[in-house]
């Protein structure tokens, strides 16, 4: 690929800044200063910029500890968006959130620019499970579990069978599920007759939320954890 194109998938820069960089004699190639932006490099190439390395990466994993208030979108012109989270590092990869949480809801956020990744995390036929931390205004029952268990008609559609878990607090539970309709943790507790106070995502998949993540902190996801997401199932409650 161009030069001028490597630097522009590894670096924040504009591509007009890096071809004056280039022109400039900052940028080296296997050692060599190269002043040509359309000089072809490949993936593997040691390439830096003003001395340092930068490593070519086509996509990028991030996890978020999302807060409250933020909406999960790139954009929006009337609120505020978790990629305006991303630390500027991360900013030119154009990352999507993969899944979505409400404004008001916490949590496990994947971002990622890899739209396959992306798919396989929220297609319902992949039947990746999400956890979340819930806590009512009313107390949930062992009938309000057997009701998740059964699915539910919730009008414009039908919701799979899902996993209410109660706790030694009958006003905090965990919900599991396998989709991700729009309010659909909400609606579901509402058609049990209980209002939402609080809602957490706590795990996507195997994958369990960094808790040492601050809200509206992020980190690249390890292979291993990307594994871990994609075996669909939740680990076990602590």
């Amino acid at each position: 690929m161009r030069l001028d194109k490597f630097l522009s998938d590894t670096t924040a820069h504009s591509r007009k800044e890096l071809k004056s960089f280039i022109r400039r004699g900052s940028v080296t190639v296997d050692g060599e200063t190269v002043r040509v932006p359309e000089f072809q490099v490949a993936e593997n190439s040691t390439v830096t910029l003003n001395g340092r390395v930068e490593h070519y990466r086509k996509f990028v994993y991030l996890m978020m500890n999302k807060p409250a208030g933020f909406i999960s979108a790139t954009e929006d012109g009337n609120a505020l968006v978790v990629t305006e989270l991303l630390p500027e590092e991360y900013r030119h990869f154009d990352v999507f959130p993969a899944g979505r949480l409400d404004k008001d809801t916490e949590g496990l956020l994947i971002l990622t620019n890899d739209g396959d990744f992306g798919h396989r995390i929220t297609s319902p036929r992949k039947e990746v499970w999400k956890r979340y931390l819930v806590q009512v205004d009313l107390p949930m029952s062992e009938a309000d579990a057997a009701a998740f268990e059964n699915g539910m008609d919730l009008g414009d559609f039908i919701a799979a069978p899902g996993r209410l878990l109660l706790t030694a607090d009958p006003q905090e539970v965990y919900v599991e599920i396998r989709e991700g309709k729009f309010h659909q943790v909400k609606r579901m507790c509402a058609r049990c007759g209980k209002n939402v106070l609080y809602l957490k995502r706590c795990a996507i998949g195997g994958l369990l939320l960094d808790e040492t993540l601050v809200p509206g902190a992020c980190r690249e996801l390890t292979d291993a954890e990307k594994e871990l997401i994609l075996q669909g199932s939740l680990p076990e409650l602590a």
